[in-house]
C-alpha cells in the first residue's frame, strides 16, 4: 500500500468532504481516504496492483475541485 496526498484549491464547504470522499472509497484499491478540509488537502491508502494515484486525481477534478499538487509515498 502506498499513501498519496492531494492539495486542492481551498474548499468552500464542509458537504466536500463527503463528496470527495464518497467518490474515492468506490474506487476499487482506495482504502481510508480522508479530506482534511481546513487544510484544503486529501489523502488515501492506494493498492498499485489496483488502482494508480492518477486515477484518484482525475476523480477529484471531475468533481470540481482542481488538485494543485499531488504525492505518493
Amino acid at each position: 500500500m502506498k499513501t498519496v496526498k492531494f492539495e486542492l484549491e481551498t474548499l468552500t464547504c464542509p458537504s466536500c468532504i463527503k463528496k470527495i470522499e464518497g467518490k474515492l472509497k468506490k474506487i476499487d484499491g482506495v482504502k481510508d481516504p480522508q479530506v482534511l478540509f481546513n487544510a484544503s488537502k486529501v489523502k488515501a491508502q492506494i493498492d498499485e496492483s489496483k488502482v494508480e494515484a492518477s486515477k484518484l486525481e482525475e476523480t477529484i477534478t471531475k468533481l470540481g475541485y482542481p488538485v494543485l499538487s499531488s504525492k505518493v509515498s
